[in-house]
């Protein structure tokens, strides 16, 4: 279920003439009986919204005065999430003759056209305040109080985020909440602007509009609107005409592949990144430290602290956490057991509050691969907006590649990286002719729809990074590492990582260091094995100088690596 909270207008959607009618209590008791949660938002002061509203316990939560306040309906709670206007505010607009004035614990409202002496007298106070229009009424609340904030607070409350909600609406003041809304309903009788900025317009007015929502809602969870609300869709890739490859941020799962070095982690991180940019919330399970540099995420483990199933799931709870699980701390052999542990507890909190959106799964072939496909109760039955990114796709178990919806191949062979792809789960494909690789680009394939794969340019992320910053000072590089052999292959000393390189280059013997520092083996390590050009010119100046002591070319590499990648103490 994608959809699990309604959040609705009260006059002139929910209600009619300041009432709700029957036919619509019993559809919102049905929205509650299929499992969700019901949010109800005014611009009206509670004690009045009491006067006129029996029914208030059919919602989780109110938020009134135009999100100043929340209310529990059950425990009749009620919470200022805003100061009031100074007394002397209140006065002074009595003092102007502005009638009916009506004051609320933090609203003062009027009517047009008084807005203009509110907000002379608010430029006379010289207070931080708004003035919010809603039709002819005329609103004045603390900056940075609106409908949005206040649904927030009850969401939070509630364990959901915005992208669990349809929201819907009718005036300029619903705005806020109906943007913020993973989708944004008008009912009929809406005003213009708002219909405008509205995913869905009812078919029918006030309570009875919101009655055909919630039968659609109960009915297929909205399906039609699945892949068309534009603002939420996710650019992954351009096509050679300009027009952007996009996802929907629901009910699709990506596969990346390719070679070591070729750029999966570059495509990962570019949809991660705008997917935080959209507010999801992304759990990344990363093997190798790779995502650790990412802004807006937090990440939660590291070579000396193995992370537990219990830590992950405490921070998630938050829906504002987007959450990075390093897995360095945890042996190699033991990865997949852990992640075992992890994705059935990750999918109970995806049923329970719809988090978190995606789940980013690196090196997947490691964490469901192919030695599980006959341990069937090992297998996630629905994987469920997950990204894998792989070097190996056919290491990967046969049922989990079989819910793959789009597949992104880099490097120099995508045939073969979607070929292993399309004969692992049995599918044929046709190559078409001339699509080979191109610097720069990726070949998409969605194999779910009657398309051909097609070359798209690669998307990465907007923020400039060091890509594999992590694993390269601190992690394990393996069949990459560094060997400090020297003439004769005296040695044998293997550097896994740049902090194993520099403990090793401050100690090894003037002949070690000069036999590669004249091959010029240290840039071209950077630059073909550590992937950063930068370091690798800057080592490669270093080793042509000839006017350097060979101590100063020590130095100069050591302190380029640790300023570039703040090598721990």
């Amino acid at each position: 279920m994608r959809y699990l909270a309604l959040v609705t207008d009260y006059d002139g959607v929910v209600a009619t003439d300041g009432r709700m009618s029957l036919a619509t209590v019993k559809a919102i008791e049905r929205l509650r009986m299929s499992g969700r949660r019901a949010i109800l938002v005014t611009g009206r002061r509670l004690v009045d919204l009491l006067g006129v509203c029996g029914n208030l316990t059919l919602f989780d939560y109110v938020v009134a005065e135009n999100g100043a306040v929340l209310f529990d309906p059950r425990s009749r709670q009620e919470t200022l999430l805003a100061k009031a206007p100074p007394a002397e505010f209140i006065e002074r607009l009595q003092e102007l003759g502005v009638a009916p004035l009506e004051i609320g614990r933090v609203i003062v409202a009027t009517w047009l056209p008084h807005h203009t002496t509110v907000l002379d007298a608010i430029q006379e106070a010289g207070l931080e305040l708004q003035i919010i229009f809603n039709k002819s009424a005329v609103m004045v609340l603390p900056c940075g109080v609106n409908k949005a904030t206040g649904v927030d607070h009850a969401l939070r409350k509630l364990g959901l985020s915005p992208h669990e909600v349809v929201g819907i609406g009718d005036a300029q003041n619903d705005h806020s909440f109906l943007e913020a809304s993973e989708c944004a309903v008008a009912v009929s009788n809406a005003l213009p602007s708002t219909q405008k900025i509205a995913d869905i317009v009812t078919e029918h007015e006030n309570g009875h509009g919101v009655t055909e929502l919630i039968d659609h809602l109960v009915a297929d969870d909205l399906h039609r609107m699945r892949g068309r609300v534009k603002r939420h869709l996710i650019p992954i890739g351009k096509r050679e005409d300009g027009v952007l490859v996009t996802v929907p941020p629901y009910g699709l799962n990506i596969l990346i592949a390719g070679p070591s070095g070729t750029g999966k982690s570059t495509v990962a991180s570019g949809i991660v990144e705008r997917l935080v940019e959209l507010a999801y919330q992304l759990c990344i399970v990363d093997p190798e430290g790779d995502y650790g540099t990412l802004q807006d995420i937090i990440t939660l483990g590291n070579q000396r602290h193995a992370v537990t199933v219990n830590e992950v799931l405490a921070l998630l709870e938050d829906p504002k956490i987007t959450l990075n699980v390093n897995l360095l701390g945890i042996p190699l052999a033991d990865r997949p057991e852990f992640f075992g542990q992890l994705f059935p507890n990750l999918q109970a909190m995806r049923t329970r509050t719809g988090r978190p959106h995606w789940i980013v799964l690196d090196e997947a072939h490691h964490m469901l691969p192919i030695e599980w496909s006959h341990l069937g109760h090992a297998l996630p039955q629905r994987l469920g907006e997950t990204v894998l990114v792989t070097v190996h796709p056919d290491h990967l178990a046969p049922e989990v590649l079989s819910m793959v919806d789009a597949v992104v191949a880099v490097g120099p062979a995508p045939d073969r990286t979607i070929q292993r792809f399309a004969s692992a789960i049995g599918q044929s494909i046709s190559w078409p002719n001339g699509l080979v690789h191109q610097r720069g680009r990726a070949v998409f394939w969605f194999p779910r729809q009657n398309e051909a794969p097609f070359a798209a340019e690669v998307l990465p992320g907007r923020a400039e990074r060091i890509r594999h910053h992590r694993k390269y000072a601190e992690g394990n590089m393996r069949h990459r590492s560094f060997f400090f052999r020297g003439p004769g292959n005296r040695h044998n000393l293997r550097s896994q990582n740049l902090v194993m390189f520099s403990q090793i280059a401050e100690g090894i013997d003037q002949d070690t260091w000069l036999f590669h520092l004249r091959r010029g083996d240290y840039s071209r390590w950077f630059r073909d094995s550590v992937k950063d050009k930068y370091l690798a010119d800057q080592v490669e100046r270093i080793e042509r100088r000839q006017d350097l002591q060979p101590a100063e070319t020590r130095q100069l590499i050591r302190a380029l690596i640790e300023a570039r990648y703040t090598l721990p103490e």
